[in-house]
């Protein structure tokens, strides 16, 4: 697991930075659910995700030589949006390279705050391996939005702000390369190891549900949900080892579920929430975790980047439907 040392440590660089976001009882869901349920919602954070937590750390523990060649990241959006905005609070270049199909909204969001962006490949995994290759041609340091213990050790600073909380039974966490709930889970194992950890993935994107559970690597040959921000095809064998060492275990949800939990957090709880943040929500509404009514429950939203079509079209099928 990441040293629980390493993320105080991250704790203490960032905290001029990243918002302490709010976590709150969630009354509506917890009637629907039969648990206690609280949301930490990092759909409020500065850069609308959880992102910028470990893209700033990780930039800020660069050396000075490191940081003057500049950097280069592979996102959907989020993680895209962490690091141009920490690149800007150190005043250093950075290149993004994003997916061909990623929502405008995280496009404008990135040149907002300053980055270079370039549009290649289908998915992630091609627009990484564009990325990777970018940087070792114009020497730039790659920063990688999960697979790097100074990202983990960023993103599992959402654990201790909910830590100060004492009576949590279960977190439940989105996952698609797995980077932020190892950080999680490596805090609250080291800090609390009775809280239950729960990873919730996309049916349609599966790979590290399946990988987890056969406890070995398994790519997925298509990926195909609305959560955009884990829609990861291949399975990173550095987080998954942290995740076997420490989340108890991982479920599904679909896409009509995901949708279902974005409406509902928009009418009941007045939050934008994406897909991929969106996910614990959904497992808690379609009760996909019975073994959890009766206890204190955290979710993470873990962003709130929604393209705004996409969300119109919810909007619209789930007025349609009579969902309330």
């Amino acid at each position: 697991m990441i040293a629980i040392e390493k993320i105080y440590q991250a704790q203490k660089r960032i905290s001029d930075v990243v918002v302490k976001t709010p976590f709150s009882y969630a009354p509506h869901l917890s009637y629907e659910s039969g648990a206690n349920v609280y949301l930490k919602k990092e759909n409020l954070q500065i850069t609308g995700a959880f992102k910028i937590r470990g893209a700033f750390n990780k930039i800020a523990s660069l050396s000075d030589e490191e940081r003057t060649r500049g950097v280069v990241a592979a996102s959907a959006g989020n993680h895209a949006q962490g690091v141009a905005f920490s690149a800007r609070h150190f005043g250093i270049r950075a290149v993004i390279i994003m997916p061909e199909s990623t929502p405008l909204t995280k496009v404008s969001g990135v040149k907002h705050y300053g980055a270079e962006v370039i549009l290649a490949g289908a998915n992630y995994d091609e627009a990484y391996a564009y990325a990777t290759l970018y940087g070792k041609q114009n020497n730039l340091t790659f920063i990688h939005p999960f697979e790097d213990e100074e990202v983990i050790a960023g993103q599992g600073t959402i654990a201790l702000d909910i830590l100060e909380n004492d009576n949590i039974d279960a977190v439940i966490v989105p996952v698609g390369g797995g980077g932020l709930i190892s950080g999680i889970s490596s805090a609250i194992k080291a800090l609390r190891p009775e809280i239950e950890v729960i990873g919730v993935a996309a049916a349609g994107a599966p790979a590290l549900k399946n990988s987890f559970d056969a406890k070995t690597p398994i790519d997925s040959t298509e990926v195909r949900t609305i959560a955009d921000g884990i829609a990861v095809r291949d399975t990173s064998k550095y987080t998954l080892g942290l995740m076997l060492e420490s989340v108890d275990r991982v479920i599904t949800v679909d896409d009509e579920e995901i949708a279902n939990a974005i409406l509902f957090l928009l009418e009941k709880q007045k939050l934008v929430v994406e897909g991929a943040g969106a996910v614990g929500v959904a497992a808690m509404m379609h009760h996909k975790l019975p073994r959890l009514e009766g206890k204190n429950v955290a979710i993470v939203l873990s962003g709130g980047n929604m393209d705004v079509t996409l969300l119109s079209v919810i909007i619209e099928k789930g007025h349609r439907s009579g969902l309330r």
